[in-house]
């Protein structure tokens, strides 16, 4: 096998290599099928094992009541932008957006092409380097739903308590953090996340939705978009991403095998340690994007003195076997993506390049 780099990229992000070895291993004949997983029918029992014990997993690590349910779909979380709004904003309601990214912006901004939307909070002001506090949201006269963005990959900020607003629906883009820390599902109504930063390839959408949500969804909105004839078959009203599903069901496996979120939480914590002390070690030659307290334990963001030492700092570091390490166009500087799959030894390897790194350029 070639030598397998370090991958930082924010996604398609790194597999866990026991799962990557399993799918090579499975690929030509799937438990004896005679047949690639990728060719098996979606209706075939070997398939339906496959989406309906990925299901089962779901909600097991995430402790997720019946009163819930589990689907994965198509389009990625760009879909749910406007998903989300067609089918629970309703006439005389209003979209209540809590904006602290890049895709929490976009995901407003669909919603304000199908109705009308509010933004309840907002820290562009100073470029997202922060959450917003409570004290900072003004929710609208009538809000069907608050949506929320819980990681910010592009400016590598994260909720650290999530916002209750009773009976109001909470609705959470949870793409870049899902799987990664235990938390109480019941805050939310719906949670949705594009499958390519910690649960499989890219192809493939996770939609956690309440049942009673259900039962809101307007029945004059095109089949492939209404949420409760997804849930009604059990996410198999089409043909599903058969392969992207069958990997998931693999990384949901991993975990579980590996101490499921409590486990992936502490080991998430002691990675990002490794960097984030490189940063504040280096006497401002590492200058953090957020703000500490808001820090993410997915996405690390930080500059450099000036963009040509970044430019030499990816470069470097490309050679040295650490790839993807360049920032987002609106923020610049570094981006360490550091998702569950990401190990203890690539974090520590960046960071002890990160300190000879600045040895030799500061």
């Amino acid at each position: 096998m070639l030598q397998r780099v370090y991958n930082f990229n924010p996604g398609p992000a790194t597999l866990p290599l026991p799962v990557l070895e399993q799918v090579q291993g499975e690929l030509l004949n799937y438990k004896s099928t005679g047949m690639s997983v990728m060719e098996i029918s979606h209706r075939s029992k070997e398939f339906e094992e496959i989406i309906f014990e990925a299901e089962d997993l779901v909600k097991e690590l995430l402790g997720i009541g019946e009163d819930y349910q589990v689907l994965f779909l198509q389009g990625g979380a760009s879909l749910q932008f406007a998903m989300v709004p067609l089918n629970f904003l309703s006439e005389g309601m209003t979209a209540d957006y809590i904006l602290t990214g890049y895709f929490a912006e976009k995901a407003y901004k669909e919603a304000a092409k199908i109705g009308k939307a509010h933004i309840a909070g907002s820290s562009k002001d100073t470029n997202y380097d922060r959450i917003v506090s409570m004290d900072e949201i003004q929710l609208s006269d009538s809000p069907a739903y608050v949506h929320i963005t819980s990681n910010n990959t592009v400016y590598g900020t994260q909720w650290k308590t999530f916002p209750d607003f009773g009976n109001i629906p909470l609705v959470a883009d949870m793409s870049s953090d899902i799987m990664s820390y235990p938390f109480d599902v019941s805050k939310f109504a719906l949670i949705y996340a594009g499958a390519q930063k910690n649960l499989g390839p890219a192809g493939v959408t996770l939609v956690i939705i309440r049942k009673d949500m259900l039962e809101k969804v307007p029945e004059n909105l095109p089949s492939m978009l209404r949420y409760d004839l997804h849930a009604e078959k059990r996410s198999l009203y089409n043909t599903p991403p058969c392969f992207n599903i069958y990997v998931v069901n693999l990384v949901l496996k991993w975990i579980k095998e590996n101490g499921g979120l409590k486990a992936m939480k502490e080991r998430n914590e002691e990675k990002a340690s490794y960097i984030y002390e490189a940063i504040d070690k280096s006497g401002g030659f590492y200058r953090g994007h957020a703000k500490k307290e808001y820090r993410s334990t997915m996405n690390v963001t930080f500059r450099l003195p000036n963009e040509n030492l970044e430019k030499v700092f990816v470069k470097e570091a490309a050679e040295n076997g650490l790839v993807g390490l360049k920032g987002h166009r609106s923020v610049g500087g570094i981006r360490a993506s550091i998702y569950n799959a990401m190990s203890k030894e690539g974090c520590l390897a960046l960071a002890e390049f990160m300190n000879d790194f600045a040895k030799k350029h500061g």
